[in-house]
């Protein structure tokens, strides 16, 4: 600390405590009188003691006489055991020091050495504002509290570490002289002065400090707070994702917490337990760390049975373990510890709101490091880290949402996991510096399973509800035109029916891709801008164009009664299907996790994928994908039965074809960032994607007739091996209920681009007493 650097002229004088000693000497008994009395002897040898001392070697030739005057604000009994100093006021300028004081916060030029907790400037700052407070509240009345802790950074004589130590300094002792006659403020001064009593450059520029004089000295108690400077450190620290999640972040958490157990050999490891996985957030920065995500460090939870770990999961205690090489070690997580060295170790589990959420250990090369107290202090700290273990995983799981919203928009469930791992990695490049985007998301080894259930005839439904709209829209319209012609016989009203008639020849002759738009049009053009005038016709035709109005819709402007009946029709049928589907795949993926998609149109059509790839821990068996076969025509079944009930709903009937298309080869799946979808990836994989496209329209070979047919389900398959399963399958749920009649083995006539298919066709079977059970089971 250089003295040069404090504005007020700081001198060391004994007076004001001479002074002090002096009026208080009648109440200190014949004890206080009888010193007293050597102490004035013994200034009367001294009386530069009564002066302002610049020249501090006077100290030294009258150690006798400063140890009796210390002495009046220093016991004896606290200068043999506390740190405890006298200082010149303000610019810590060491007088008179105990030797723990010494040893402690005086270096080897004999200044006070240390850095400031709150920063040098801000201390200088603080001890500026002291003795102006000092300069107001003696001169001007002004009065300003102002708490003056000094808390000091210095390195422990025995380990190195740092120590916090809280200087407070006592006053008492301390007076301002002015150089020359007070300065008398102004009330625009005082005013200035009252706002901005927190402000040195405003009481500066009003009294400059030049015309004061610091005379005094500064009584210096100090107490290790190292304690509870370290938790609040800690805290401030924790709030901060940094200090998980980077290198320096941690380091700086670990240098804390070796302070604060005092050892400089500790090594600090932690770790979030997060969906059946151990995030290793740090393992105390003593190897080269490097993705925080990275699979070395995103361990199941299952790698620490057995382990010390679980243990004080377990017990829900802190586990403290004297000596690795005594302990009977069960895992292969606890072997490595000790043969990294380790010998003792602490581990805190770390809890929030009852559920673990994640560890704090301290590791020690040394045996028996930790004791007691120790476990006292991972207490204190557990609380702490567990907040902050909690706040990291809710920012990682917002982060890694927020990639996946944007990049990805949904993912179904069950491969959110692979996903998450992207972003995982994708967040840690980032937090190193590294450029980076989400890498490729791909499952190779899959199997497809696709399912289709088809409103048959639906364009033809749809045509026929169009054409019916059409025909009755303009027999109204012809109507009106008659009605109007036989009041007022006009030419003109003649020419208009001929071709009112001549357009509904041609709707019932076959509705074109353009007719519909060229019947409205001409209604909307030539028709109906004619009622204003019409209405005055007479009663007849007047009625005629109210009933005309009121058969419109009145957001389309033309009849709509055939169509919206359709389309709710094929809306409801859809929806429940599509509902039914939906609960009949829930019930699936607790069997076994696999990536599902559906599309709902004028009908239902599914895809699934299941396969190693697609499950976190790797763990599949064929018997799954046998049974997702199997599965995949009980569903059609449900999904026929369903059909056939809700005809009685349905204001236009309909009924759906029911086709699956099977294949034993895998393939490898790509999710499409452009796109927001998975499509297969590679050439060879692409003919699983053109068969799907096309077979819904395929025909019997030889025989024109369509493979799919209501209340039946086609399996389609190309190999031998998948035609002999199909058909085991078919035959067990011919007796079981599901389906009825003949198995029909078929030829698939060619379709572009695919040659060589084969399908098995068998009857639904709607009277069943199985199937209304399974269907009601679901949706209900």
């Amino acid at each position: 600390m250089n003295p040069q650097d404090y504005p007020f002229r700081c001198v060391l004088s004994f007076k004001p405590l001479i002074d002090y000693a002096q009026r208080n000497v009648s109440s200190w008994g014949e004890t206080g009188v009888s010193f007293m009395e050597r102490l004035n002897k013994m200034l009367e040898q001294a009386p530069e003691f009564h002066a302002p001392i610049e020249d501090l070697s006077l100290l030294s030739r009258h150690r006798e006489l400063v140890r009796s005057l210390v002495s009046l604000v220093l016991p004896p009994a606290s200068w043999e055991s506390d740190p405890v100093a006298v200082l010149v006021p303000f610019v810590l300028k060491p007088v008179f020091v105990s030797p723990s004081f010494r040893r402690l916060l005086i270096d080897e030029h004999g200044q006070v050495k240390g850095a400031a907790a709150v920063g040098e400037e801000h201390f200088l700052r603080g001890r500026i504002l002291r003795a102006y407070y000092l300069i107001l509240e003696k001169y001007y009345g002004i009065r300003q509290k102002f708490d003056y802790p000094v808390v000091r950074v210095v390195p422990d004589p025995e380990t190195g570490l740092d120590l916090y130590l809280r200087i407070k300094p006592n006053l008492n002792f301390v007076e301002v002289i002015p150089k020359s006659e007070v300065k008398q403020l102004s009330d625009r001064e005082r005013s200035k002065l009252l706002e901005h009593l927190a402000d040195p450059g405003v009481l500066r520029e009003i009294l400059p400090p030049e015309n004061f004089e610091i005379h005094g000295l500064a009584v210096f108690n100090v107490i290790d707070v190292t304690h509870s400077e370290i938790l609040t450190g800690l805290e401030k620290d924790l709030i901060d994702q940094e200090s998980i999640f980077s290198m320096a972040g941690f380091l700086r958490l670990q240098e804390r917490l070796r302070i604060l157990f005092r050892s400089p050999d500790v090594v600090v490891g932690l770790a979030a337990i997060h969906e059946g996985h151990v995030m290793l957030l740090n393992l105390g920065c003593q190897v080269a760390c490097g993705s925080v995500f990275s699979d070395s460090r995103h361990i199941p939870v299952s790698e620490f049975k057995g382990s010390l770990y679980e243990r004080a999961i377990e017990e829900n205690t802190i586990l403290r373990i004297r000596d690795l090489r005594e302990e009977s070690l069960s895992s292969q997580t606890d072997e490595v510890m000790r043969a990294s060295g380790v010998r003792s170790l602490m581990i805190a589990p770390l809890t929030y709101k009852g559920e673990t959420i994640g560890t704090l250990d301290i590791e020690s090369p040394n045996p028996d490091e930790f004791g007691p107290i120790d476990i006292a202090l991972m207490n204190d700290i557990a609380p702490i880290f567990s907040l902050a273990i909690n706040r990291a995983i809710e920012e990682i799981d917002h982060s890694v949402q927020s990639i996946i919203k944007e990049k990805c928009t949904a993912v179904h469930p069950a491969v959110e996991w692979r996903f998450r791992k992207a972003a995982f990695q994708h967040l840690d490049r980032l937090r190193m510096g590294q450029p980076s985007d989400l890498e490729a998301i791909v499952f190779r080894g899959v199997y497809p399973l696709y399912g289709v259930s088809d409103i048959r005839g639906s364009s033809i439904a749809r045509n026929q509800a169009i054409k019916d709209d059409l025909e009755e829209h303009l027999r109204h319209a012809l109507q009106i035109v008659d009605l109007a012609g036989r009041a007022r016989p006009l030419t003109v009203l003649e020419e208009l029916r001929h071709r009112l008639r001549v357009e509904r020849e041609r709707i019932n002759a076959g509705l074109g891709s353009s007719g519909e738009a060229a019947v409205v049009g001409l209604l909307k053009r030539e028709v109906e801008p004619l009622f204003p005038h019409l209405r005055s016709f007479g009663p007849d035709v007047l009625r005629a164009i109210d009933d005309y109005e009121k058969i419109l819709d009145p957001k389309l402007g033309s009849v709509y009664r055939r169509r919206k009946e359709f389309e709710e029709s094929v809306s409801l049928l859809s929806q429940r299907v599509s509902f039914y589907l939906d609960r009949e795949e829930a019930e699936a993926q607790s069997v076994f996790p696999h990536y599902f998609e559906k599309h709902q149109t004028d009908g239902v059509d599914y895809l699934v994928y299941v396969g190693a790839s697609l499950v976190e821990d790797g763990y599949f068996n064929e018997i799954y994908l046998e049974n997702f076969r199997l599965w995949q025509i009980m569903v059609a079944c449900g999904i026929g039965w369903l059909t056939e009930e809700l005809k009685k709903e349905l204001a236009v009937p309909l009924d759906m074809a029911h086709l699956i298309l099977v294949s034993r080869s895998p393939l490898s799946i790509r999710f499409r960032f452009d796109e927001k979808r998975f499509d297969v990836d590679g050439a060879y994989d692409i003919r699983h994607e053109i068969v799907k496209s096309r077979i819904d329209k395929a025909l019997v070979r030889g025989s024109g007739e369509r493979l799919t047919q209501p209340g039946k389900i086609a399996v389609v398959y190309s190999q031998p091996l998948e035609g002999r399963e199909a058909r085991r399958h078919m035959q067990f749920l011919g007796s079981s209920g599901y389906l009825k009649g003949d198995l029909e083995s078929l030829d698939v006539e060619e379709l572009p681009g695919v040659h060589g298919l084969k399908a098995l066709r068998m009857g639904i079977d709607l009277e069943s007493t199985v199937l209304p059970d399974r269907v009601r089971r679901m949706i209900d």
